[in-house]
């Protein structure tokens, strides 16, 4: 028996994951404990969580992988610093984090002093972690294996084969050219600053009209073979870094985009300032241009391979849009993409890249599928009746009516009434999702067929942008009745066109272009969640509910407690904790 715990440290996302024998036992977040988005450190309390999910303790671990290698390019990396002489703080902060990354055994001897590791630490090049974090839990023999992102390792981009229990990379774009560094220095140019704001510029998009098309070709050149470079006269991260930092948990990065880009797109957006038409015409235009980029890379992969499917990774693999058309713009018959994406999936990555090159793992066949994303902490029915206790004052003083229902379709049919009358539901069951989707078990839910209920979710709870769009969760066999596509999409991974007659009866999900961003929900993958949209889908004749993430501007709830803080500060109408059932009296 093996026990090997992946991590993502030291950067944003950071998670833990815990494989046993080439199976997953548990993953999560570290953010979903901390409280702080995006949280960027070393994951002690998701390790704390993966241990305990397994019944073990740190000394029963005898592999710990880390999603990076110090080593990797290291002479084009020694080059780079020769030829371009980059700034001293580009190169400090790289000396800085090639330290943490080496001191993973420190770390969990100060984070974890109660347990003892006496194992091996494996540093596991960044983008193959990414590659192995999709294929070698896809259900895949053979695929090509696709990753994409900001930079990690010196890196922004590779790709290969994964055939069986193995990954063969065979081709790169190194630091400074990247797709990921190119969205970035566009999101921070149109007004949002933060880590992680780039899905704002994909939501906006729709809006506008690719008037800024050529510029984007100015900032990005593609090339035959499939890669691209970017005109560096845009960009200051080559020269002085991203200034990226984490401070007190929260990440942050500098202005990487250079006066040279005013001169070709106009005045930068303040991030106070209002929207005009022009911001949307550049995020439509940057949206196209990435578009462009990576269908030309997935279509050179393509003739060089010849392989029908493809695996994909990397924090652009979140970019939902480009990834529904792959099937239209490339000649990819399948797709397959996990649902973290992004560095903190690099925790599967590592752990399972060390199994399968294990004596142990070599030797075994691939045997386990990401199929579902609930790896993460659940609550048993006392400790849901405890925090409800804890906060009962609270309860009755908002007027709440609390009732425990153990039939199963009782209380799916009521949910589902509560939903169709307009209300807007807290629902949280069972484990956690891995990944920055909630996808039916930590879920704000809401009928999809008002016009008028991404304004309510707005001044209920959500407070966010009105271009963002909210999303919906479909049962699988509906799909095609209702959407442009039959494809099984259970991570919310991807973008597709609702079907034009159908537009008009879910138009709290229907984007301003007629697409939607949906969840595919099956019997066997989520049980309960398909027994709601179903009485849902009886009750309305529509098997749809709008589905968004059970927080508010904080992550995704993790504790029954977080639940009811979180529906007691806003004004949610439902909170459905397991099998009880709180409701605001009209």
């Amino acid at each position: 028996m093996t026990y090997i715990l992946g991590l993502n440290a030291f950067h944003a996302d950071s998670a833990a994951c815990l494989v046993k024998d080439g199976t997953l036992v548990a993953a999560a977040e570290e953010e979903r404990f901390r409280r702080i988005k995006h949280w960027g450190g070393f994951p002690s309390e998701a390790i704390r969580y993966c241990l305990k999910e397994a019944g073990i303790g740190l000394d029963a671990v005898a592999h710990v992988a880390i999603n990076r290698d110090s080593r990797a390019n290291l002479w084009r990396k020694i080059a780079y610093v020769v030829a371009k002489r980059p700034s001293v703080d580009l190169v400090m902060s790289r000396v800085r984090n090639r330290q943490q990354w080496a001191d993973v055994r420190t770390q969990l001897t100060e984070t974890l002093p109660e347990m003892r590791f006496n194992g091996e630490v494996h540093q596991v090049e960044h983008h193959l972690s990414h590659l192995a974090s999709a294929f070698l839990v896809s259900p895949f023999d053979k695929a090509v294996a696709v990753s994409v992102d900001g930079f990690g390792d010196f890196a922004s981009a590779s790709w290969g084969i994964g055939d069986g229990n193995s990954i063969t990379i065979d081709g790169r774009v190194h630091f400074p050219h990247s797709l990921g560094i190119f969205y970035e220095g566009v999101t921070q140019f149109i007004g949002f600053p933060h880590y992680g704001d780039e899905y704002k510029v994909m939501g906006l998009a729709p809006y506008g009209e690719p008037a800024y098309a050529k510029q984007m070709e100015q900032l990005v050149r593609l090339r035959d073979d499939g890669t691209f470079a970017l005109d560096l006269r845009y960009y200051t991260h080559a020269k002085e870094g991203s200034k990226y930092e984490v401070r007190d948990g929260t990440p942050s990065g500098g202005r990487i985009w250079s006066p040279a880009m005013v001169e070709l797109l106009g005045p930068a957006r303040g991030k106070d300032e209002p929207l005009e038409q022009r911001h949307k015409d550049i995020a439509r235009s940057a949206q196209g241009m990435y578009e462009n980029a990576f269908f030309n890379l997935l279509g050179a992969l393509h003739r060089k391979y010849g392989l029908d499917a493809v695996v994909l990774s990397g924090g652009c693999a979140y970019n939902s849009v480009a990834n529904g058309k792959i099937y239209e713009r490339s000649p990819f018959k399948h797709c397959y993409i996990q649902s973290a994406g992004g560095d903190a999936g690099g925790a599967i990555g590592a752990a399972f890249q060390v199994w399968h090159t294990l004596p142990e793992g070599s030797a075994a066949k691939r045997h386990f599928v990401m199929d579902h994303a609930y790896w993460g902490p659940s609550a048993t029915a006392g400790e849901v009746s405890i925090a409800i206790a804890a906060r009962q004052a609270d309860i009755d003083a908002a007027n709440c009516n609390v009732e425990t229902i153990t039939d199963e379709a009782v209380l799916c049919e009521r949910t589902a009434a509560a939903i169709a009358e307009g209300k807007v539901i807290g629902w949280f069951q069972g484990r956690l999702e891995w990944g920055p989707r909630a996808l039916g078990n930590r879920s704000i839910l809401a009928d999809p067929r008002r016009a008028d209920m991404k304004d309510i979710l707005n001044l209920k709870i959500k407070r966010r942008e009105s271009f963002r769009p909210f999303a919906p969760s479909i049962l699988r066999e509906a799909v095609p009745d209702w959407f442009e596509t039959d494809d099984d999409v259970p991570f919310m991974m991807q973008v597709f066109r609702i079907r034009p007659a159908r537009r008009a009866s879910i138009p709290a999900v229907a984007h301003v272009d007629g697409t939607g961003r949906l969840q595919t929900v099956t019997q066997t993958g989520n049980p309960r969640y398909h027994r709601l949209i179903s009485a849902f889908g009886v009750l309305t004749g529509v098997p749809i509910v709008l589905n968004t993430s059970f927080n508010e501007n904080e992550p995704v709830v993790c504790k029954p407690e977080e639940a009811l803080d979180c529906f007691l500060r806003t004004r949610m109408d439902v909170l459905v904790l397991g099998d009880i059932m709180i409701t605001r009296r009209d």
